[in-house]
């Protein structure tokens, strides 16, 4: 299928750009194709465990630079919906690492994420956490149960790393559902709202943009729900029977970024 109206990327990072601290490829010469062909780029990503500054200066070791505005996190859309409902603010029980914790300040929240407070939070917010801890589930669920609105920054179950897929914060959130049987108000992929954001920035045409993921259930469904074209790359944790089985369709299967980058049939040069 031609793609050739594409003027603007919206790609994933994990699965898409590296898994943990490896490249998927040369990103370095993959973003210099990026940028030969005058398309415009963001990244979205549902790991809501970094800051944006994080995710610049881990762009920067593989040789890519970027500016803030074209980052764009499950902690920031989390941090943004909580802002909308608490305009008063106040304390929030995270579970969830150094992203959704300065998100969640940036927008005037208290994070705390300790078994030692006494007084009801106004939400409870569950991102992907390696600190996990039972007495983190433990107050979470108390807290649920007790009617504090619970939040999730993504559904992925799983984590894509170099020794294999890990439990993500979807299976953090299962955990906690079947401890409560309460349903989180999940913020992140598929959600279209990310994709709003970039879009917003681009000031681009949904038509006219490409999402680029590896998961069908969350980046493909969230770029078709947003009105975007879709790209499914096998680069992540995706087999291309899965791939292929899944409905609605993605525009384009391929195996990795470089290799959708090289078909000249599906982006234009300029």
């Amino acid at each position: 299928m031609s793609l050739t109206s594409i003027k603007a990327l919206i790609l994933d990072m994990d699965g898409v750009l590296w898994h943990e601290e490896a490249p998927i490829g040369d990103l370095k010469a993959i973003f210099a194709s990026i940028a030969r062909r005058g398309l415009k780029v963001s990244l979205a990503t549902n790991n809501a465990t970094k800051t944006v500054s994080e995710y610049l200066e881990k762009l920067a070791r593989f040789g890519v630079s970027l500016d803030a505005n074209q980052i764009i996190t499950s902690s920031l859309a989390t941090a943004a919906v909580l802002a909308e409902q608490f305009p008063e603010r106040g304390t929030v029980f995270v579970i969830g690492e150094n992203g959704i914790q300065r998100a969640l300040q940036a927008a005037g929240f208290d994070p705390i994420s300790d078994s030692q407070e006494e007084t009801l939070p106004v939400a409870v917010v569950v991102g992907f956490d390696r600190t996990l801890t039972y007495a983190k589930l433990r107050r979470a669920a108390l807290y649920i149960r007790s009617g504090v609105p619970f939040y999730g920054t993504n559904p992925d179950r799983t984590f894509p790393t170099p020794q294999g897929l890990i439990p993500g914060a979807g299976a953090t959130l299962a955990a906690l559902e079947a401890a409560t049987n309460i349903r989180p108000f999940v913020v992140g992929k598929p959600s279209p709202s990310m994709f709003h954001l970039a879009l917003k920035r681009m000031c681009i045409a949904p038509q006219e943009t490409l999402v680029v993921g590896d998961r069908p259930e969350t980046d493909i469904a969230g770029g078709q729900a947003a009105g975007c074209k879709t790209a499914l790359l096998l680069s992540g944790v995706t087999s291309r029977e899965e791939a292929e089985a899944w409905r609605p369709a993605p525009d384009v299967i391929a195996e990795n970024l470089a290799e959708l980058l090289e078909n000249a049939s599906l982006i234009a040069s300029p």
